[in-house]
């Protein structure tokens, strides 16, 4: 080893520390999820997303806080839950199904929301084809997009001539 190879070796293990306080100094992003079921039941979905979130350079305890909140199947806990969710000021909720992401709907109109395995959105969405609001999601089922998911399979297999 030259010594220039030596130097350069040096300085950037000495500079290393520094880079990595360097991007714990950014923002800290806080994401609220709120269910119906508690985390021990849902924890393959749970390490899913962590490494999602990983994958895209979010890391719990670096630059990201999670913040689950569990109604425990009782559903009259989510307008509570939500209400805790949007006082922690979290930049983003996660909300599985219709009664928790209502509860959401009615504590926060600017927090972005994210709605999951919703059955029947149109309470809380008014236009699939104009979405406004805070409000984005997937759904399950919903006769709402019948024709939106007749257009794709037909994209998908363009000689399609019957469903």
């Amino acid at each position: 080893m030259n010594r220039r190879s030596c130097i350069m070796l040096l300085g950037g293990a000495a500079a290393w520390p520094l880079a990595a306080r360097a991007q714990r100094g950014g923002k800290v992003y806080r994401v609220g999820i709120l269910e119906p079921i508690p985390a021990a039941r849902n924890a393959a979905n749970l390490e899913a997303l962590r490494k999602g979130l990983r994958d895209f350079g979010y890391f719990e305890g670096s630059n990201l806080i999670i913040e689950y909140r569990s109604a425990d199947g009782q559903a009259e806990r989510f307008p509570d839950l939500a209400s805790e969710l949007v006082g922690l000021k979290v930049d983003l909720i996660l909300a599985r199904g219709t009664p928790a992401t209502t509860a959401v709907q009615n504590a926060t109109g600017t927090i972005p929301v994210v709605m999951m395995t919703m059955g029947g959105p149109g309470a809380i969405v008014a236009s699939f084809a104009r979405p406004t609001g805070n409000i984005t999601g997937v759904i399950t089922f919903s006769t709402e997009l019948t024709a939106k998911r007749v257009q794709v399979l037909k994209e998908l297999v363009p000689g399609l001539t019957r469903v």
